[in-house]
Parts: structure tokens; C-alpha cells; sequence
């Protein structure tokens, strides 16, 4: 009986005193909020409204609260039944400061920076940023500057908000001073350096374009070591150890490469397997790898690529394949099976575009050669993206696919495209070549984001009064088969236009209709009618005089022209790749006052090279011929070279044969009268500018153009008057930029020509707006 009392004494003083600490919650208060929601916290609390709650659980409560990463500080309280909550929020970064840094890009930093989770608008937490110095160093280290150094600090801003300041001081990049190469014998130390990309030190390597020490570098020269031992037969080669040390004074990098080149082994076999169905034989047809020949790494990736390139344009996404090895060490023999996995199978359920605010959707569908509802193909996509870049409305084009939710066998297709500008209003007011132009003019490529080309304008200038309209609708019928049609009436003084003086009223109007051959190509068709009135002055040249003497002033034209375009270029502005090339012959109909025929042959080419360079060529000859009864073709109809356009360096239009007046006028500059035949053309070295904001918008280039206008029938009277004769043709050296701004293209060329003569004017320093090279 004692002991059952002192059993029910101690459970009673027990119960007793756990009921004295804990108590019934009745209310919650919290404070110390500004940014996060009461609401939020209370979901994550284990507690509520009319629980019970005692001291023992305050720890589980604070872990809760400090698990969602928002606060600094968690204090827990009680006031009679109630819960109090003191809390202290994490402060949010309200701006990155960056300083010091050139070897990385401040862009490339905070794109780093918020794949940590470090970002404006972002929570500061104190973990992350007591590494982000040494992280930073690291990548700095990675890129050979060892000496850099990097300093974090944080300035406290009104409403807990702080600023984070990142100052650097990069220091100089390590010089590479020596690479050794140790095991190899098949090849030697100098052949392997050879192909690589980082390069030592020395004196000529002012003259050298080597590549400084980064671990990019490295690997990737370690990836060019391995393709050229295993393309040599040497299956089993590897690198074994690779040792990167730096001098005590951070100045000098040492690379130490350890390889096992191994054997050589020939192919004995090359097997196929895999679910493969009808498509077999088809496979099969595509191995390129030769057996009893000694195995080439090349031949194995190509026919792999070649493979999966082929199922993927089949529908096949996700298609997959590998090879197995099998060595024969007696032999030194290798006999491989490619296992192919094609995959499920997947059509394209949507095709949706992004970013193009002011061209219509209608545009790019058009362009599409990947369909809805049909099996996927890279090629399609790719072809579609190449098309819609050939536009020129765009900076960039790319696509992405996505999954669609519930289903295995179906993805949508996003475009995203950057919008650019594709034309130029205001297009006659500026200083050009010409001289003053003012007026309205609107032209564009991409009207009203319809993908109709249209040009409209009233202009006056110096040489030219004129009224236009051109309209050009690619896609006329859903075929692809394009129709433009335009009017005009013009005033021109050719006086000041930098040619021999006289005038021309003029007026008419075209149609012309564009069909598709195929995806590069296109033949075009057009009539026109032109009615001019030419007129002769005091201080018009002798040359003119004859034609007017000999074919009459008023002319009605009907012409006929046919043309033939070749593009590839992988973009319409701004190409990096590709050819343009375009041949079209004009010529007079019957009923016309005057019979002849205009032959011109454009050529454009765009080649990348190392280093990001590209290089360019472009040509233009020109042939104007009369036939029938018409002696001479018109003078408003000859080439003209010289200028932005054509030969830099030269004033516009000042090249080829000059005026001789009958009047005894002699002014003190030679005009130029044109001539029947051309040549121009240039090679440009296209550099990149990746130092300014927008690189994609602006390009520059180190050029030769060469060019002259030549006459098919000198008189003797005419002074600087030559027949086709390359020994006179002009030639120009120079740098030229040109930026797309909202106005249109706007050039500037500065330049120094030879094989001039005393009768050209030149120009060192030329822009204009409306020219592109």
C-alpha cells in the first residue's frame, strides 16, 4: 500500500508539472516582417490555433521557420496563452556592383553569379557569399591568372536591402613557358604541339597568334592529342597524368603531359545491331569504316553521326548510338558493333514563335518546313531556321523542343527569334555622297511586320526630284510566287550628281513576278514601261550632244527582263557564310524608240575563318548594248563606279570615261559619262567587334576593292576613254564599319587608293547611310 501511494504521488507531481509548461495556444503574433507573408510562415509552423504547446517544442518550431532559408534570426516568446514570433529577415540584393573585370565579361560573372543563386532581387544568404571570392579566384586561376584577386562586400541599404560590391583586380595572365610531352614515339613532341591550340612562349610569339593558357585550352588540346593517336590506329591510347604548376612569382605556367600511346589494331569486323526493322539495309549503308585496315577513331564517330542523323530526320528524337569493342590482344585485332536504339518515335504536335512583337506569326509559318503533325526531322527544323534567318528582320533565330505534358511520342517546336531593323525611314534625309536630301521616304523590308517589302516616298535632293512606290509581296500565292509592282515620276539633274551635266523627266511603272525553282533558287520576270525626256544645256558633254543628235530626246520604253538568283547565305543581313548570286538580262520590246539590252552578274561570298574572322568577296560586272537600229544605248542607262557602293576611296561615280565639251566649258574636274561595260568588286577581311554593346548590329572589315567603268567604242575626240583593259583597273586599300541603326544602315570607309590617274578624284574618308558591305 506505501508503495502504490508513492507511485500515484510521483505521476501526479508529474502530470502536475507538465501541465504548469504547457499551455494552449490561443493567438500567434509575429513581427519583424516587411517583405515576407504572415501567411507563409504559419504554413510551415507544426503548430496551431488549439494546440498544445510547451518550451519543448520551441526548437521544432524555430527549425521549421529557419528551413525555408527567409530569416537570419528565429526568437520564440509566450504572453499568457499566446505565441510570439520575432523574426529577422534575410536582407535581398538590391544591385551587383562589378569592377575590375576584363578577362570575363560582366554579363558572363552575373550569369555565374545567379546559377549560385546570387542575383538581383534575390535573398542574401551568407554561406554562399563567404565563398563567392574564392569561387571567383578559381575561375580566374582556370583562365591563367593566378595573381588575380577578388573582394566581396556588402553596403546596407534602407529597407533591408544591401548592395553587393565585387571588385577585382585580374592581374596579368601567367605566360605558358614550356609544354613537355612524355611517352610518345610514334609521334614527335614538335608534330603533336603542332596541332595544338595553347602555344609556348617565345620571341616570335609577337608575331604568332597563339592561344593563351586557360583549362578550356588545355582540354581541348588534350582531346586533339587523343583524336590524332586514335586515328592512327592506337585504340587503347591515354592520357595518363596531365601536371599544371606555376612559378613561385605566378608569371610562368609549366604543362606536363604523360601519355601511353599503346598498339595498333586494324578492324577485323564491323557488326550491326538493334531493333532496326525495315530500315536495315538503309543503315547498313551508311558504315564507313573499313575492315582489315588499321581502325581510324574518325570513320567510327562519322558513321555514328551519320546513323543517328538519320533516324533523328526520321522522327526518331531520342535515337541512340554505341559501339561495343571487342579486342583480340594476339592479333592486335578490333571487331565492333554498332548498337543502334532508336527510340520512340515522336511527331511535332505545335509550332509556336516568341519574340517577334511586330512581325506577324503568319510570316515565319510561312517559312516553315517542318509541319505540324508530322515526324520530326533536324533537317526541317534546321532548314526552317536557316529560312527565317535569309530574312533579315531577325539578330537571331533559334528553336527549342519541349515535351508535351502526357504524352511520349509528341513535342512542340518554339522559335525564338530577336527582332532587328529591316529598313529605313526618313530614307532622303541625310548627307551622302549625292550631297543634301530631304523629303519623306519609308522603306522596308518588313511593312507593318506583313513581310511585304514597300517603298514610298516624295524626295527632293540636288540632283533629284521624285515621286515612288514600290510594293513587293513575297508570297502572293501560298506556292511561294512572289509579285511586285511600282510607279514613279522623276526630275533628274545628272549635273549634280557627280556625272556629266543634263537633264531627264521621267516617268513609269513595272510588274514583275518572282517564282520559285527551289529552295535557293528563284527566276524572276518583269515588264515595265518608262516614257523620258532628255534634255541638253550649255554644259552638257559632246558625248550626250552625239546621242541626242543621233537617237532624239523623247523615248517610250517596253521592257522585258528576266533574272536568276542563287542564295545561300545563312543570313540576310550581316551573313557569316554562304553565296549570293544573281544574273539578269533586260531587254527592249517592240514599239520602243529605242532597242537595247542590260546584262549585270552580282556575286557575293562569305567564308568563316579561324578566330572568328570571315572572309568576303563580292563582284558586279555590268554590259548596256544597242541592237537593231538604235546606234548608241542611253546615257542614263550607263555604269557609273566610284564610291561606297562600288570602289572606295574613289568620289562617287568618278571612275571611267569623262566629258569633253563642244562649247569650249572646262571645268576643273573631268565629269565622268559613264561607260558601257563595268567591273567592281572587293575582298573584305570581316573582323569581329565584340568590344561594343551589340556586336551582331555593327561589323567592321579591312577591305580591297578594285573596279572601272570601260566603253565600247572610244571617239577621238574622248580623253580617259578605254576599252575593257584590266591594266586599268583601280584599285583602293582600306578599314570600313557599318551599323544598322534605326535610320538604316549607316557606312563609313577611310582609305588610300593606286593605280590611279591624274583625271580620279578621290576620297580618304567616305560614310553613307543606306550601304552595307
Amino acid at each position: 500500500m506505501h508503495k502504490l501511494i508513492l507511485v500515484i504521488f510521483l505521476l501526479s507531481s508529474s502530470l502536475f508539472s507538465q501541465t504548469k509548461d504547457s499551455w494552449v495556444i490561443e493567438d500567434i503574433r509575429v513581427s519583424g516582417l516587411q517583405r515576407v507573408s504572415a501567411g507563409s510562415v504559419f504554413a510551415v509552423m507544426p503548430i496551431g490555433l488549439g494546440d498544445l504547446v510547451s518550451k519543448d517544442r520551441f526548437k521544432e518550431i524555430t527549425l521549421s521557420i529557419f528551413e525555408t532559408e527567409k530569416f537570419d534570426d528565429v526568437k520564440l516568446g509566450r504572453d499568457g496563452n499566446t505565441l510570439l514570433i520575432d523574426l529577422l529577415e534575410r536582407p535581398t540584393i538590391d544591385e551587383i556592383f562589378i569592377e575590375g573585370n576584363k578577362q570575363i565579361k560582366t554579363e558572363a560573372l552575373l550569369d555565374g553569379l545567379k546559377k549560385s543563386g546570387i542575383s538581383e532581387g534575390a535573398l542574401y544568404k551568407r554561406s554562399v557569399f563567404e565563398s563567392l571570392s574564392v569561387e571567383l579566384e578559381r575561375q580566374y586561376a582556370s583562365q591563367g591568372k593566378y595573381s588575380s584577386s577578388v573582394e566581396v562586400k556588402t553596403d546596407d541599404l534602407p529597407k533591408n536591402r544591401i548592395k553587393l560590391s565585387v571588385l577585382i583586380e585580374e592581374g596579368n595572365s601567367a605566360s605558358l613557358r614550356k609544354i613537355n610531352i612524355l611517352g610518345n614515339t610514334f609521334f614527335s613532341e614538335e608534330e603533336l604541339l603542332d596541332e595544338f591550340k595553347l602555344k609556348e612562349k617565345s620571341w616570335l610569339s609577337v608575331f604568332q597568334r597563339g592561344s593563351g593558357y586557360s583549362r578550356e585550352n588545355l582540354k581541348g588540346d588534350l582531346e586533339t592529342l587523343e583524336s590524332m593517336y586514335k586515328n592512327n590506329g592506337f585504340l587503347k591510347f591515354e592520357v595518363t597524368n596531365t601536371m599544371v604548376s606555376i612559378s613561385e612569382d605566378k608569371k610562368d605556367i609549366y604543362i606536363s603531359i604523360l601519355v601511353n600511346e599503346g598498339d595498333v589494331y586494324k578492324v577485323n569486323e564491323v557488326k550491326l545491331a538493334g531493333d532496326l526493322q525495315d530500315k536495315e539495309l538503309f543503315v547498313r549503308s551508311l558504315i564507313n569504316i573499313p575492315v582489315n585496315e588499321i581502325y581510324i577513331e574518325g570513320f567510327l564517330k562519322s558513321t555514328e553521326d551519320r546513323i543517328t542523323n538519320l533516324l533523328e530526320n526520321l522522327g526518331y528524337m531520342n535515337a541512340e548510338v554505341s559501339t561495343s569493342k571487342v579486342l583480340d590482344e594476339k592479333e592486335k585485332t578490333v571487331s565492333l558493333t554498332l548498337f543502334v536504339d532508336p527510340g520512340q518515335r515522336a511527331m511535332v504536335n505545335r509550332i509556336s514563335f516568341e519574340g517577334n512583337e511586330r512581325t506577324h506569326d503568319t510570316v515565319l509559318r510561312r517559312e516553315m518546313r517542318q509541319m505540324e503533325k508530322s515526324w520530326i526531322s533536324n533537317n526541317l527544323l534546321d532548314n526552317s531556321k536557316l529560312r527565317l534567318d535569309r530574312l533579315g528582320f531577325f539578330k537571331s533565330v533559334d528553336y527549342e523542343k519541349k515535351a508535351v505534358p502526357g504524352s511520349t511520342d509528341e513535342v512542340d517546336v518554339i522559335f525564338n527569334v530577336e527582332e532587328q531593323y529591316s529598313g529605313s525611314i526618313g530614307g532622303s534625309l541625310g548627307y551622302g555622297a549625292y550631297g543634301f536630301s530631304l523629303g519623306a521616304n519609308y522603306s522596308e523590308k518588313n511593312a507593318f511586320g506583313t513581310g511585304n517589302s514597300v517603298s514610298v516616298g516624295i524626295s527632293y535632293s540636288e540632283w533629284r526630284q521624285d515621286i515612288s512606290f514600290n510594293f513587293f509581296d513575297p508570297y502572293f500565292t501560298i506556292d511561294g510566287i512572289g509579285l511586285g509592282y511600282g510607279a514613279y515620276y522623276r526630275k533628274t539633274d545628272y549635273g549634280n550628281f557627280n556625272i556629266a551635266s543634263y537633264n531627264t523627266d521621267s516617268y513609269g511603272g513595272s510588274a514583275s513576278f518572282q517564282l520559285p525553282i527551289s529552295e535557293i533558287e528563284q527566276l524572276g520576270l518583269s515588264l515595265a514601261f518608262d516614257n523620258t525626256k532628255l534634255k541638253t544645256n550649255l554644259y552638257s558633254s559632246r558625248q550626250l550632244q552625239d546621242f541626242y543628235n543621233s537617237e532624239g530626246f523623247d523615248f517610250n520604253t517596253y521592257t522585258g527582263s528576266v533574272s536568276w538568283n542563287q542564295i545561300t547565305l545563312d543570313r540576310g543581313l550581316f551573313p557569316n557564310n554562304g553565296m549570293s548570286n544573281s544574273i539578269s538580262l533586260s531587254l527592249t520590246l517592240p514599239g520602243s524608240n529605242l532597242n537595247y539590252g542590260r546584262f549585270t552578274h552580282d556575286l557575293k561570298i562569305f567564308k568563316p575563318l579561324p578566330l572568328n574572322l570571315i572572309f568576303s568577296y563580292r563582284s558586279r560586272i555590268g554590259v548596256l548594248f544597242a541592237y537593231g537600229d538604235t546606234e548608241t544605248a542611253p546615257p542614263y542607262q550607263y555604269f557609273y563606279a566610284g564610291g561606297m557602293r562600288s570602289v572606295r576611296g574613289f568620289k562617287q561615280n568618278y571612275l571611267g570615261p569623262k566629258a569633253v565639251y563642244s562649247t569650249g566649258f572646262n571645268p576643273r574636274y573631268q565629269r565622268p559619262v559613264g561607260g558601257s561595260y563595268s567591273i567592281t568588286g572587293g575582298f573584305d577581311l570581316i573582323l569581329p567587334l565584340n568590344f561594343v554593346p551589340d556586336p551582331r548590329s555593327i561589323r567592321g572589315s579591312v577591305f580591297i576593292d578594285y573596279g572601272n567603268v570601260f566603253s565600247d567604242g572610244c571617239e577621238i575626240y574622248e580623253t580617259n576613254c578605254y576599252e575593257f583593259d584590266l591594266s586599268e583597273l583601280r584599285y583602293s586599300v582600306g578599314v570600313g564599319v557599318t551599323w544598322v541603326t534605326a535610320l538604316g544602315p549607316l557606312s563609313f570607309a577611310l582609305s588610300s587608293v593606286f593605280n590611279d590617274s591624274p583625271n580620279d578624284r578621290t576620297e580618304t574618308f567616305q560614310f553613307e547611310i543606306g550601304t552595307q558591305f
